[in-house]
């Protein structure tokens, strides 16, 4: 009996013109984000690839590795975010090492174009919250409302149908034809990212893969909603109105609030706040940096000696290495305290802000859709972190080729009185820098209890619709 029932709503939907104006709207959308997020793609690896050569170039024609104070590094595409863009079109992509100092990325894409701010990229994680969630509300809300209306729900209870059954048939037909359309259509995406050159690993293909079944468990949860919604009012007109109402209020309204709350729960000092702190203390060293280098006792000098000069000049530069390495280590071990408080700070009220805004099916699929694209929140903390890593690799390198501690306020004397002209450095030696992303397994864990709370909301408004249901006045 299910199998007929199931057939016959597949056939309902599937002459309707309402099906066919939203399906096209969908699939038009679907693949406009696949075209115009592999061709942002591309652009971003040529954007990428440039500016590494640009950084390469600009050590060519340098003789001496000290010389070499500073180095950039890029934050690597990724092909994933071209259809999740979660965060990486925000954050800083490129970063400014020194052998001292603190990293601040800073380049964001909404830098380079302002408009993105206003006009946000289509991606899949928008399609899937917004889109998909109207397409379960226009395929479910008058699945038991529409049918009294219509006169066809008592046809059907009268022919000893159990509602059960009924329900459910109704759901399994709704989902399928969505289901079966939805991967069609991405599959048609897919072969467009092909077609335009940007080609995913198969890992990546993975991950894609259970971000589309995040996103089918979304339309899930919507759709048996929409139903539930519909067991629960008497006129069609009555259930679409609610679930508009629910859909802004879990969509739009919700997550939002949830960032408000969490904002009012944990109080995080602000950038201009933190930056105050951290010039007061630099003036502060800067005091006693200046004190301890008028403190300096040079030794006596022979002006007929060169040695005794060169000498002088290396007692300087190693009195000058260490009040600047003494000044330094109290200076970023003061920024890496303040820095550790506000980013725990930071975490605390997201893990609120998380927390709450979950209570929204959408704010789950799109924490697992960026999660397992490499684009959630985690993205800014690891490239910080793998810049960190790249700066003491950097320095490390520059005091093997200098043979002294790169920084602080050492004197160098050079020699022009050789005839021989001094190679230029080979800039290829330099430690090349190169983002790694989470590995799979590690984004699925973090990713599987909002699965669970997708699965669960499936579950309840399953549950709600057959108890609404096996309630409701067929007459």
């Amino acid at each position: 009996m299910i199998k007929v029932i199931v057939e016959k709503e597949i056939r309902d939907i599937l002459g309707s013109s309402k099906f066919l104006y939203t399906f096209l709207v969908c699939a038009l959308l679907i693949l406009l984000s696949f075209y115009t997020g592999g061709m942002n793609y591309k652009l971003s690896m040529s954007q990428y690839e440039a500016a590494k050569a640009e950084n390469i170039g600009s050590f060519e024609g340098i003789t001496e590795w000290y010389r070499i104070r500073d180095n950039r590094i890029f934050l690597t595409p990724q092909p994933l975010a071209a259809l999740v863009n979660g965060i990486s079109n925000d954050i800083g992509r490129t970063a400014e090492i020194q052998t001292r100092g603190e990293i601040s990325p800073d380049d964001s894409r909404y830098n380079e174009q302002p408009a993105y701010a206003y006009f946000r990229f289509i991606d899949l994680d928008f399609i899937f919250t917004v889109v998909l969630a109207l397409f379960a509300i226009l395929l479910g809300y008058d699945a038991i409302s529409g049918e009294k209306e219509r006169g066809t729900l008592k046809l059907c209870l009268s022919n000893n149908i159990a509602r059960t059954k009924l329900l459910l048939g109704k759901f399994i037909g709704s989902f399928s034809v969505l289901t079966v359309s939805l991967l069609l259509v991405i599959a048609v995406g897919s072969l467009i990212l092909i077609a335009i050159g940007v080609s995913l690993s198969a890992e990546e293909w993975l991950r894609f893969a259970f971000i589309v079944g995040a996103g089918l468990l979304y339309f899930g949860a919507f759709l048996a909603l929409s139903i539930m919604v519909s067991a629960m009012t008497q006129k069609s007109s009555s259930s679409f109105l609610m679930l508009l109402i629910i859909w802004i209020g879990t969509t739009l309204i919700l997550p939002r609030v949830a960032v408000l709350v969490s904002g009012r729960a944990v109080d995080v000092p602000t950038v201009d706040e933190h930056g105050y702190l951290k010039s007061a203390r630099a003036t502060e060293l800067w005091k006693e940096h200046i004190n301890a280098i008028n403190s300096f006792e040079a030794p006596q000098v022979d002006p007929d000696d060169p040695q005794s000069m060169n000498a002088v000049m290396n007692a300087f530069n190693k009195f000058m290495d260490s009040v600047s390495t003494e000044r330094d280590d109290k200076l970023y071990s003061y920024y890496d305290r303040l820095n550790e408080e506000r980013h725990n700070r930071e975490i605390e009220r997201s893990k609120i802000a998380y927390a709450l805004a979950r209570i929204s099916p959408s704010a789950s699929l799109s924490l697992v859709a960026s999660r397992l694209a490499g684009t959630s929140p985690e993205l800014k903390d690891r490239f910080y972190e793998q810049a960190k890593n790249y700066q003491n690799s950097f320095t490390q390198f520059l005091n093997e080729k200098t043979g002294m501690n790169m920084g602080g306020g050492m004197v160098f004397i050079s020699d022009d009185g050789e005839d021989e002209e001094p190679e230029p450095i080979d800039p290829s030696e330099i430690p090349s820098y190169a983002y790694e992303k989470e590995e799979f397994s590690d984004a699925l864990i973090h990713a599987v209890p909002d699965f669970g709370i997708l699965i669960f909301f499936n579950l309840a408004f399953i549950i709600g619709a057959f108890i609404s249901f096996n309630r409701y006045d067929a007459r």
